[in-house]
């Protein structure tokens, strides 16, 4: 069982209840994104949890309170790789994966946090395509290892982009806007129609909008149910065919929610 949750801030999300909600959600591995902490506030953020007997894969961003990816897992690791070995986004903490050993062979398991971008600043834009060609070439050789081998993908997180219409409530009125933007859109055909990424999510909900897993705090885009599903589960074919019980856990209530993203959950038979 595979969880995927933009925490917006881990040290946060243990004042507001979220580590013991997590907890709660009874998974094998957990994907992380937007840690924002060092190693040492992570460990300390989960150090009274069930978490704390975990192993912690984490990667980091070099200024502090940014960013910060993390896998956190039951079964240790058998290896740990943190970027796309990029000058310029290694340290900024926005991918990691691990492999795992299964009966099968071994399974990667990927947490990223894509930038954000922004249509009006054309730097911060230019810096999320630079991400997201960096992205689709790992992507790319991790589709063409599975093809060959016995290994299996899971590429989990926030990426910060709606593929189609039915991924943002109001996507009329986004078409001009950073995550929704055509050129942005197209790296997800490549994923999906060239490199042969399944999206667990539509997949589970064809046709059917949503549903959504981030929600703006301001407004009423909650209560309004106007959200984007940008918090995704990518995966290899095989596997794809053996997930099951695709939930995005909404809160009940603004109230009550520790974070503006909803975590995704998963079950993968190996």
């Amino acid at each position: 069982k595979v969880l995927t949750v933009n925490v917006n801030g881990i040290r946060a999300t243990k004042k507001n209840g979220g580590v013991e909600w997590l907890e709660s959600a009874g998974v094998d591995v957990m994907c992380l994104q937007e840690v924002r902490a060092t190693h040492e506030q992570l460990h300390v953020a989960i150090a009274e949890s069930e978490f704390a007997n975990w192993h912690v894969s984490h990667s980091p961003a070099s200024e502090l309170g940014r960013s910060g990816v993390a896998v956190l897992s039951r079964e240790q690791p058998s290896a740990v790789r943190v970027g796309f070995k990029s000058e310029e986004f290694d340290h900024q903490g926005r991918w990691i994966e691990i492999d795992l050993a299964s009966p099968v062979g071994l399974l990667t398991v990927v947490s990223v946090y894509v930038p954000i971008g922004h249509a009006d600043k054309p730097l911060k834009q230019a810096e999320k395509y630079r991400f997201l060609d960096a992205m689709d070439a790992r992507l790319a050789a991790l589709a063409t290892r599975a093809s060959r081998t016995k290994r299996q993908v899971i590429v989990t997180g926030d990426f910060n982009v709606g593929h189609t219409e039915l991924d943002i409530k109001n996507w009329k009125g986004n078409l001009k806007n950073a995550g929704f933007l055509p050129e942005e859109r197209a790296y997800f055909d490549t994923m999906m129609h060239k490199q042969g990424w399944v999206d667990v999510g539509r997949a589970a909900h064809p046709d059917v909008a949503g549903p959504y897993t981030w929600w703006s705090f301001r407004g009423q885009a909650f209560d309004t149910d106007a959200g984007w599903r940008i918090d995704y589960h990518l995966a290899t074919p095989a596997l794809a065919e053996k997930a099951a019980n695709y939930k995005v856990h909404r809160a009940a209530s603004y109230d009550t929610r520790w974070t503006d993203h909803s975590p995704v959950v998963v079950d993968y038979t190996l």
